[in-house]
């Protein structure tokens, strides 16, 4: 049996979760929901840890990675671990992060409209593309990495039609803790066309995919401009690619296709049964010697394949990166297939991607 007491001296009233190696890192755990005693302290015994095989780590959120344990200085703190997980052990934590929600205003991103129709050559078609600049990019006269995110309809608009995000203000929320330096490319998926735009083959159900020609419209056309326009690192070490369900699918397949141009990849709930042929393609991550990075999630209550395919695919690109490839790979047994949950996922990929290597 181990009996955790948490005492904060800054508490609030939103209940505290623990989130570690025995659930893969689930921060909205209802399993893990701390009691709370009284105002600033919190208790949870396991009559029983899990066994994972793994060491027994983990922290205290406040719902989420945007609402994690704080140390004194206003940094997170290294993991908790315990060599022998039983008895009874009393932590603290002083600070919390503050919850998107209620972030400071002052580290909202610069929001910029690229274009309403900016020319994709490649499909013959037009497309929204907007930036979030660092809410300090004006200020400043640095360079800074990029992330080119599919999807973009569903990425900061509150009024999104499948819901949002969230990205501006996990942003925000992000650089109040002096995190989250980076420049996010927000593209506009084609509508009625976007799953033929993201699809990488030739599929019975929808036809030939021009996921070819999208993947090279984001790396002859977009990033060129982009780089052009903006204080980037333009560098293959600082680009990254990501979105979720087909945006995902495609993000792994542009950075198949074009190894040079991306090192990170934000791949959240893809749709890799719609395309087999994927798992093929990871023998191009061997082609670079450069470290390529790669974050992985997937929610098991998306349909029975979900988790599977993804650690299908996170053994394919092992082998074939011999090495090279660091992957993330991240599952919640509660995760739906939406944006709500792939907006709470942001920061922790973000950080892990973009916080030092």
């Amino acid at each position: 049996m181990l009996t955790l007491d948490l005492f904060t001296p800054n508490d609030d009233a939103r209940p505290v979760f623990l989130t570690g190696t025995f659930n893969a890192w689930v921060t909205r755990d209802d399993r893990f929901k701390m009691l709370k005693i009284k105002d600033g302290h919190y208790q949870f015994t396991f009559n029983e840890v899990p066994q994972t095989g793994e060491p027994f780590e983990y922290k205290y959120v406040k719902g989420g990675w945007e609402a994690e344990e704080l140390g004194q200085d206003g940094y997170p703190p290294v993991n908790r671990r315990m060599e022998v997980p039983r008895g009874k052990v009393a932590d603290v934590v002083p600070r919390w992060k503050q919850h998107t929600a209620g972030y400071d205003p002052q580290f909202y991103p610069d929001i910029q409209i690229v274009a309403k129709r900016f020319n994709v050559p490649q499909l013959r078609r037009r497309r929204r593309i907007a930036v979030l600049l660092p809410w300090n990019y004006q200020q400043t006269d640095r360079r800074y990495p990029v992330l080119y995110l599919q999807d973009g309809q569903n990425l900061f608009e509150d009024d999104a039609p499948f819901g949002t995000w969230g990205v501006d203000k996990r942003l925000a929320a992000l650089a109040q803790y002096g995190k989250g330096d980076f420049i996010v490319v927000a593209i506009d998926h084609g509508g009625k066309e976007r799953i033929k735009e993201f699809l990488p083959y030739h599929s019975p159900r929808w036809g030939e995919g021009m996921g070819r020609d999208y993947a090279r419209f984001l790396a002859e056309t977009l990033k060129p401009h982009i780089d052009k326009n903006f204080r980037t690192l333009p560098d293959r070490q600082h680009t990254g690619i990501g979105g979720s369900s087909m945006g995902g699918l495609i993000s792994i397949y542009a950075g198949l296709m074009f190894p040079q141009v991306y090192s990170r990849f934000m791949i959240f709930s893809p749709s890799l049964w719609a395309s087999p042929n994927i798992y093929a393609e990871p023998m191009y991550f061997a082609a670079f010697d450069s470290p390529t990075k790669i974050y992985l999630y997937g929610g098991q209550r998306e349909g029975s394949n979900m988790v599977a395919n993804l650690k299908s695919f996170k053994e394919a690109a092992e082998k074939a990166g011999q090495g090279r490839a660091r992957i993330q790979l991240v599952t919640d047994p509660n995760g739906k297939h939406n944006e709500a949950r792939w907006g709470e996922e942001f920061p922790k990929a973000a950080e892990w991607l973009f916080g030092g290597d």
